[in-house]
């Protein structure tokens, strides 16, 4: 047995995976493809993937291009490209692990990775060697849709003014009416703008509305502080399940995994994630992620626009955290130091990549802040704009 078939033996359960979510999710579509580089395989195949040799040996940059294809006969396909390597190296962010930049907040940012030139970062592309999968195999593709929408919020703050450091601020510069408007009711405070979000998507029936909830000390990045136990949020949680909508775990800037609360859905403050961060996620029991975003750029961070289950590319173990990609966030298109779009561009950016998941039947997720929907920004316009085109 040579040395790439006992890799591959060894990594049967990370292929047979990939295979099958390249044939979203059809086993029998799985059956018909193999791996390998014995091209004898086409007798008891349709469809073989020709190995780079990479997988489970070396970290190395795929070339992200048209796949090569041959078709020996007809019924039968040789795609000499290996996009099964591919599928790993993005969904398991190996990239974070061959390049060691970092920004200012430890994080891997889009202008670090191959994916920021030439626009890739838009490009779902393996989503586009899982339909040039069903192709050779004769299969038809999937129907233009959505398989899951995702109204995400995170709730870094429930109030400006409700809490001491934020009443004394709004006093010191001279907005003492609405100061004492916001401590009368809450509804008052510029940042409880639930119920307008809830409003908004309640206007896409079948989407999944998850707000990010945070338990934290509130020190440094952490702030503010919320207490989970205080009237205000009492008060919101009721509002929330009242909504039927879900809450999930906001971590903490600190790399701090809380225990898991509410439901398994994770999502890390300022987006910071890394390959041990992830792993603990997984050990600490979370089944769903949805951080897998950047935060100085929109598009496809994973490369494609449907869930996938991580592989932990230290490790190579199959983990049970699936990942779930996010595709727009809204400090994301407005910040100065991120895309620092105008609404006009942000919109038109939007529609295009909503556009993209929509042709690939993926799961669309977006994350909006209820801090953000206020007069200083564009985000609230620009949030009913998008949901009047989901």
């Amino acid at each position: 047995m040579g040395d790439l078939e006992r890799r591959m033996n060894d990594m049967k359960d990370i292929i047979d995976y990939i295979l099958l979510w390249l044939c979203y999710g059809d086993e029998e579509a799985a059956a018909r493809v193999a791996y390998t580089d014995d091209e004898k395989a086409l007798e008891d195949h349709d469809v073989i993937i020709i190995p780079c040799g990479y997988l489970g040996k070396e970290l190395v940059l795929p070339e992200l291009k048209k796949p090569v294809v041959e078709q020996p006969k007809k019924g039968k396909a040789i795609i000499r490209t290996d996009i099964v390597y591919a599928t790993f190296f993005f969904t398991s962010r190996a990239e974070e692990l061959i390049n060691l930049k970092r920004d200012e907040h430890d994080r891997f940012a889009a202008r670090f990775s191959a994916l920021s030139y030439k626009s890739r970062l838009q490009i779902p592309r393996l989503d586009e060697y899982a339909r040039l999968v069903l192709k050779q195999l004769d299969l038809p593709l999937p129907e233009p849709g959505f398989g899951h929408v995702y109204l995400t919020h995170d709730i870094d703050a429930i109030s400006q003014y409700r809490h001491l450091r934020g009443a004394l601020g709004g006093f010191r510069r001279g907005e003492t009416k609405a100061v004492l408007a916001a401590w009368r009711d809450i509804h008052k405070d510029p940042l409880y703008t639930f119920p307008w979000l809830m409003e908004q998507d309640k206007r896409v029936p079948d989407a999944d509305a998850i707000y990010f909830v945070k338990r934290t000390k509130g020190k440094g990045y952490d702030y503010p502080q919320y207490y989970l136990h205080g009237r205000d949020f009492k008060q919101l949680k009721q509002m929330l399940r009242h909504n039927n909508v879900y809450m999930g775990v906001h971590g903490s800037y600190y790399d701090d995994i809380p225990k898991i609360q509410y439901s398994k859905m994770y999502r890390a403050h300022y987006l910071r994630c890394s390959i041990d961060k992830m792993q603990a996620l997984a050990d600490a029991g979370y089944t769903d992620d949805f951080t897998m975003g950047f935060a100085d750029s929109a598009g496809f961070r994973l490369q494609t626009s449907r869930a996938v289950r991580w592989i932990n590319p230290k490790t190579m173990q199959l983990t049970n955290l699936t990942l779930h990609p996010l595709i727009v966030m809204d400090n994301t298109l407005s910040q100065a130091n991120y895309m620092n779009l105008t609404e006009d561009e942000a919109y038109f950016l939007c529609e295009r990549l909503i556009d993209k998941v929509r042709l690939h039947h993926g799961d669309l997720c977006l994350l909006w802040h209820n801090s953000n929907i206020n007069e200083k920004t564009y985000h609230r316009s620009l949030y009913e704009k998008i949901i009047s085109c989901i």
